[in-house]
C-alpha cells in the first residue's frame, strides 16, 4: 500500500513539474507501481495474504469467546 501511495505522490508531482521529480526519468517515477504489483504477486503466491486475514478472524473470534465467557461468568479460558 505504501508503494501505491508513494507512485500516486510521484506521479502527481512529475505531472505538476513540482521540485526535482520534475527532472527524473518516467521509468522512476513509475517505478513503485512495478514494485506494487511484485509484491502483491509474491504475498498472494506465498500465502502472506492468506496468513494475515486468518490471523485477523482468529484474534476476532478469540476476543468474542473471551466475552461471552466472561459474560456467562466463566471468565477467559487458562492455558
Amino acid at each position: 500500500m505504501y508503494l501505491l501511495v508513494l507512485g500516486i505522490i510521484l506521479l502527481g508531482m512529475k505531472y505538476l513539474e513540482i521540485g526535482p521529480v520534475a527532472m527524473w526519468d518516467w521509468w522512476v517515477v513509475l517505478a513503485p507501481f512495478g514494485l506494487a504489483v511484485v509484491w502483491w504477486t509474491w504475498a498472494d503466491y506465498s500465502g502472506f495474504t492468506k496468513k494475515k486475514a486468518m490471523d485477523r478472524e482468529n484474534a476476532r473470534k478469540k476476543v468474542r469467546l473471551d466475552k461471552q465467557r466472561e459474560n456467562l461468568g466463566m471468565g477467559p479460558k487458562k492455558k
